[in-house]
């Protein structure tokens, strides 16, 4: 009975909001980074083969692209640390909300590293509506692409004369210059760039990638609400003993 007692307030010491948290923002963030990054450089190679021929025409754009993949590397690095730090603020907020060793005490340091991380949960869970945002973009691209492929492969268009004037001219997209060459690419040879494993992979990759961002959006979400709330309640048993729990 003694044991069984003890498991319970051990478990009574979990902060689940911030272990789901957690693990949605891992895995958030693996997805995002991870595709995010193979799926950059199947863009670049697709564009060097088909769109842009000439390298200093998107020269550009590759230092830009391999830029956003050392930060990709860095986000992952930083989140995989905020997000140890942040279960561990919560297994020590969630134990002195609900008491589990012996007196409560709290200090003014500690009320001030609390709202330090509500704080800059907040900062970043903004942040990252901006991400999921810009990463909705590549797929937009990607979708206008495919759907223009699935236009000339419709039984009504196929076989046609008029196949050869569907076009799509990525320059529109703003992510080469008009003076680039082909950069637009029409008809049967449209067809083909979306029958490649590179823009298959990419445009998959890309969509997984923007989801990941969506998860991690949410578990910062998740994690605004559980810093908030233990903050608060610290703040509120620094004057007053309460039985508040979370």
């Amino acid at each position: 009975m003694c044991c069984f007692e003890c498991c319970i307030k051990c478990l009574g010491g979990v902060p689940y909001a911030s272990l789901v948290a957690t693990i949605l923002c891992f895995s958030g963030v693996a997805l995002f980074c991870g595709c995010g990054h193979v799926a950059l450089a199947g863009t670049v190679a697709i564009l060097e083969q088909h769109f842009s021929t000439n390298t200093s025409d998107h020269a550009l754009l590759s230092e830009v692209i391999q830029l956003m993949q050392y930060v990709i590397y860095g986000i992952a690095s930083f989140f995989f640390l905020y997000g140890i730090i942040l279960l561990a603020e919560g297994f020590y907020t969630t134990s002195a909300v609900k008491e589990l060793h012996g007196e409560f005490k709290t200090t003014a340091c500690g009320r001030c590293i609390s709202g330090m991380f509500v704080f800059l949960t907040y900062v970043l869970g903004v942040a990252w509506l901006g991400v999921f945002g810009f990463s909705a973009v590549p797929v937009f691209m990607f979708y206008n692409i495919w759907s223009t492929c699935e236009v000339i492969k419709s039984p009504q268009t196929n076989g046609t004369a008029g196949v050869e004037q569907i076009c799509v001219d990525i320059r529109q997209y703003g992510i080469i210059p008009w003076n680039a060459f082909p950069g637009k690419i029409c008809g049967s040879a449209l067809e083909n760039i979306c029958n490649t494993n590179e823009f298959y992979m990419s445009y998959h990759l890309f969509i997984v990638a923007c989801a990941g961002a969506g998860a991690t959006v949410i578990a910062l979400l998740i994690y605004m609400m559980a810093t908030t709330y233990n903050y608060a309640v610290l703040k509120f048993k620094s004057r007053e003993d309460c039985c508040t729990k979370f």
